[in-house]
């Protein structure tokens, strides 16, 4: 019978790293901005061209940042409709709508039910910190912030959602409510655009349901509340901060530009003090850039992982953790000896500072705990420590914030040269500088600067680094960016793991040249890309993917869904994932971001008993 890996949680597949450019956005949509005011005669004039003369729907606005996202005629392709946007002279810039991923590059490990969890700190002193043991001094932090203040500081966790049943979020009363919402009478009571939004908002669909499907979201949202208090034993108390939940990647970890900017404008517009972004891109979007800008003027605070490619975001940038707006801070990996995690990007100007990334335990759905590792994990941690500083001084801007973040860094030997500060997150000295400090009332200026030279796949990111990878045991991948689509495929191939890997397994670990056992299986799949359908079949099966053959053309590329059939022909399962080029097999691939467990159990039993492949 096949085992489970302690770790695994995912199907694995891979994205391979090269130069090529990539195309990584929704086709059939363009974010446009415009020089003009929302209102004025030259928008008005545009938007009845935009009509007449492109054919474009309006799908949304965000008229305080003139802004708007429009969907394109059947067959009218991205490129096309940007070159000639391009032309018009209302329009400051016109873009795809970029596909943006989770920074995670260990999934979900062993998980723990609340019974198992609760066993397992028994023995656990009140003390301990079982988040990470890096010294950053989370149990100073719970005291040395003060009280629950009467206002009680917002961090948006813009994320897969979070499930608010969990007990630690019940038993803190931290997640968000919105104070001018009633909840259940259909109104939109604040006339902020979404109705019953009690709790925050999904905008994958558009409801006021923040369910997470992936558990990012709420793994992420407990590291925030760790540095509140010792969620990890009981009793617990009201946090002294509030969690406002935000949806925008869907249960494989992926989401859109344009659902990106909703998030971060929602948040800035209601309240919230530190965005918390453990997601991120390759391509360099001037949309995204101008969201972050806004939340800037609302004097909060933007904290944004790093990557997990390996890289230096110095010459390959990693958006939004690249964009250059004061109140952004970008945070490194690091393990508990202060080491940069080997995931982890890096960078001398652009990388601020490293944060613990590795193993990290915490809340994940269905009032269970499990360990995570990557910049995601990174990231919590310093937002959780700026959302304690802004307890301990209510009117304190982001910018301040990030000041004090980085001034109070512990200073690192390892981390020279690879992050700005050469220094890991200590949140204890942060939080007590801040309850001194003098506020600064104000911030500096900020105006986004425009290049007109930007193609689709900007220049400025390169080569993207390499795709979302999830590890299937604790071998170090890494993930990011996407590769291109291509224009035919003969073969559609997913893959196990990086091929560096595969091959110092093979040299080094002969025991290991096949992690998971393949199997021969005859199965009819159906591959949808937009309102195409194709057709083919799966001839491997194994826990690390399936190989599919079709002579269809992918033309598109984007977004697919693999529907594969059981052995017998009597279940069917679905997976998301997206089509990919793979240089080193000269072969197009669908790329799976994450499947759910049960899919993954459903294809161990199928396994059973099925005759090996040679």
């Amino acid at each position: 019978m096949l085992r489970l890996p302690r770790l695994l949680a995912v199907l694995a597949v891979t994205l391979f790293c090269f130069t090529a450019r990539a195309q990584n956005y929704a086709p059939g949509e363009v974010i446009v901005k415009l020089k003009s005011k929302s209102g004025s005669t030259e928008s008005f004039a545009f938007m009845g061209k935009a009509h007449s003369k492109h054919a474009m729907a309006l799908k949304q606005s965000w008229s305080k940042l003139n802004m708007y996202h429009f969907t394109l005629a059947a067959g009218q392709r991205v490129e096309d409709a940007i070159a000639d946007l391009k032309q018009d002279p209302t329009v400051q810039y016109a873009e795809p709508n970029y596909y943006l991923s989770k920074s995670d590059v260990v999934g979900l490990g062993q998980t723990f039910t609340a019974e198992e969890h609760a066993a397992n700190m028994q023995n656990q002193a009140q003390s301990t910190y079982e988040a990470t043991s890096a010294p950053i001094g989370a149990q100073t932090v719970w005291s040395a912030s003060g009280s629950v203040p009467a206002q009680r500081p917002v961090v948006a966790v813009i994320d897969t959602g979070l499930d608010t049943t969990h007990s630690v979020m019940v038993s803190t009363n931290a997640v968000w409510t919105n104070p001018n919402e009633i909840a259940g009478n259909g109104i939109d009571d604040d006339n902020n655009g979404y109705i019953d939004d009690i709790h925050g908002w999904n905008f994958v669909d558009n409801s006021p349901t923040i369910y997470d499907d992936d558990g990012h979201g709420t793994h992420v949202s407990g590291i925030i509340l760790s540095l509140d208090q010792n969620i990890y034993t009981t009793p617990l108390h009201e946090s002294k901060i509030q969690i406002m939940p935000l949806k925008f990647l869907n249960g494989s970890g992926v989401g859109t530009t344009s659902d990106a900017i909703r998030a971060i404008y929602y948040a800035a517009n209601n309240g919230a003090s530190v965005l918390n972004n453990s997601w991120g891109g390759a391509d360099y979007s001037a949309a995204l850039n101008d969201a972050v800008a806004y939340s800037y003027q609302k004097g909060a605070l933007f904290v944004a992982a790093a990557g997990n490619n390996g890289s230096d975001n110095d010459s390959t940038p990693m958006y939004p953790a690249s964009y250059s707006v004061p109140n952004v801070i970008s945070v490194a990996a690091t393990t508990d000896y202060d080491y940069l995690a080997s995931f982890s990007n890096y960078g001398g100007g652009t990388v601020h500072l490293g944060s613990p990334g590795v193993y990290i335990y915490s809340t994940v759905p269905n009032n269970s705990w499990a360990t995570m590792s990557g910049t995601s994990m990174a990231t919590p941690f310093v937002s959780g420590t700026a959302a304690q500083m802004k307890v301990a001084s209510p009117a304190m801007l982001g910018y301040q914030m990030k000041q004090i973040l980085l001034g109070q860094t512990n200073a690192v030997a390892q981390l020279q040269g690879k992050v700005n500060t050469s220094g890991r997150l200590d949140s204890s000295a942060s939080v007590n500088f801040a309850k001194t400090a003098v506020v600064d009332a104000t911030e500096p200026a900020y105006t986004p600067s425009y290049s007109n030279d930007r193609e689709l796949a900007s220049s400025m990111a390169g080569a993207g680094g390499c795709g979302l990878v999830k590890a299937m045991n604790s071998t170090n991948d890494k993930d990011g960016g996407q590769p291109p689509f291509g224009s035919t495929a003969a073969v559609v191939i997913l893959l196990l793991a990086p091929l560096a890997i595969l091959l110092m397994l093979r040299a080094h670990a002969p025991e290991n040249r096949r992690r998971y056992e393949r199997f021969k299986i005859n199965s009819d799949v159906r591959i949808s890309v937009g309102d195409r359908e194709l057709i083919g079949s799966v001839s491997s099966l194994s826990l690390g993917g399936a190989q599919i053959n079709t002579t269809a053309l992918l033309q598109d590329g984007g977004l697919v869904t693999l529907s594969i059939s059981s052995p017998t022909g009597e279940e069917k399962i679905e997976v998301a994932g997206r089509v990919v080029w793979s240089a080193a097999n000269k072969a197009y691939g669908v790329a799976f971001d994450q499947a759910p467990q049960s899919v993954l159990s459903r294809i161990s039993d199928w396994t059973q008993g099925l005759k090996r492949a040679a």
